[in-house]
């Protein structure tokens, strides 16, 4: 099944919001068979709007848009959709009442404006928000080929929960496949996507036409995704174990973890598998490895605390890195970063930490140190690893590779010191 997606709003456009709908969205069908074909974005305007959904109809039996459907008058998408399939604007009770719920949950005083939302056209079947005040619209076409246009709000936690929860397994029912998909990813680090290509051509030139795998790279990892089609989900399900047992042994050191998890989750499951716990001390990365582990759920189970000691006196205060060593070194250094995840470990109690002391920039590089250069330890009961990176791109990617790295270097540390914890 093809679906086209249509993310609506002038803020788009000019660059004030970034679209992240549209790939949640595509992310969330794919697994099922579904595939999309465009994506367009338009501006709150009624012809712009217009033709996307005419087009789009007629490329696909299923449209998503989502946004334009607030209270302020530059939110126009309803009423558009009204004139599209027909039907009139007319209040919803339910819809009332679910906003009158939102509100109350939240503390605040419902306005008019806001009210006005609970009016939807009556050729549309309502699908409630329990997250937010607009209401998810299902509109479908006359005639042989059917089609479903579904409208849902912008704001992207609204979008993923009524998607995940209510729109996709009603979409799933509306559209049954007679295909069985089945998925599964391996994680992969400390290989380019060219050479990892190249080592697996072979075995990947000899799956069956029925089988696919998929290159996901971002920076520092890659995901390999196999996919496979057909009727007999058992049968497939024990072909597809069989072909990832043969991949994982071709990727030998370079595999990472069997399954699709970021890094903060699997050092997080690899550290509760063997009951241990982690404290990190940052410095160029301002505490983002704390944020990825904590971002993950259940993390209290593990991680203890940490430090951002982004000045040399807080280094030496709270850390306890040796003041000759930032004055002949510089903080950008190996021993300093060692030192300050041993440190950790001893003030917090952790038996696993990690700590990084770079250059982010876009100022403060050297010759010798130029922007990019970052030192990362971990330790483990004792044992320290440590090197020095050197990152491209800007003040963001820096410390986003930093950060991952320095995950990626702590599980490759308990893995090789403590052969029982598994991949």
């Amino acid at each position: 099944m093809k679906a086209s997606i249509i993310i609506i709003g002038d803020e788009l456009l000019i660059g004030q919001v970034t679209d992240t709908n549209s790939g949640f969205l595509a992310r969330s069908m794919a697994p099922y068979g579904w595939e999309v074909s465009n994506v367009r974005t338009i501006a709150d305007d009624p012809d712009a709007i217009r033709e996307a959904v005419r087009d789009a109809l007629e490329e696909s039996r299923v449209v998503l848009t989502t946004g334009g459907l607030g209270p302020t008058k530059d939110d126009i998408t309803k009423s558009v959709l009204c004139e599209i399939f027909g039907g009139e604007l007319r209040e919803d009770p339910s819809v009332t009442e679910n906003i009158k719920n939102v509100f109350r949950k939240r503390g605040i005083k419902l306005n008019e404006l806001t009210a006005a939302q609970a009016w939807v056209p009556t050729s549309a079947s309502v699908i409630q928000n329990p997250v937010g005040t607009a209401p998810v619209m299902w509109f479908e076409t006359e005639g042989p080929r059917k089609s479903v246009l579904v409208a849902m709000p912008g704001v992207p936690f609204e979008t993923e929960h009524v998607f995940t929860n209510a729109v996709l397994p009603r979409l799933l029912s509306r559209f049954p496949s007679p295909d069985v998909i089945v998925h599964r990813t391996v994680m992969v680090s400390d290989i380019s996507e060219s050479a990892l290509a190249m080592r697996l051509s072979d075995w990947e030139s000899a799956l069956p036409p029925h089988l696919h795998l998929a290159y996901l790279p971002k920076p520092g990892l890659i995901r390999l995704r196999l996919d496979g089609h057909g009727h007999d989900e058992e049968q497939l399900k024990a072909e597809i174990d069989r072909e990832t047992a043969k991949l994982i042994a071709l990727l030998g050191d370079n595999f990472l973890y069997d399954g699709d998890a970021t890094p903060a989750e699997i050092l997080l499951r690899t550290l509760k598998a063997a009951g241990l716990t982690f404290a990190t001390a940052e410095s160029c990365t301002g505490g983002n490895i704390a944020h990825l582990i904590t971002s993950v759920a259940g993390s209290s189970e593990s991680m203890l605390g940490g430090v951002v000691s982004y000045s040399n006196d807080v280094k030496k205060k709270l850390l306890g890195v040796k003041a000759d060593t930032l004055e002949t070194l510089g903080a950008v250094s190996i021993p300093v970063v060692e030192q300050m995840a041993e440190s950790a470990c001893r003030a917090t109690g952790a038996d696993v930490a990690v700590a990084t002391s770079g250059i982010a920039g876009p100022g403060g590089g050297t010759k010798q140190k130029p922007v990019g250069t970052v030192c990362i330890a971990a330790t483990f009961r004792g044992q320290t690893v440590s090197d020095t990176f050197h990152f491209p791109g800007n003040r963001a990617r820096v410390i986003d590779r930093a950060s991952t790295t320095a995950l990626l270097l702590a599980i490759r540390l308990l893995r090789n010191t403590n052969p029982s914890i598994t991949k």
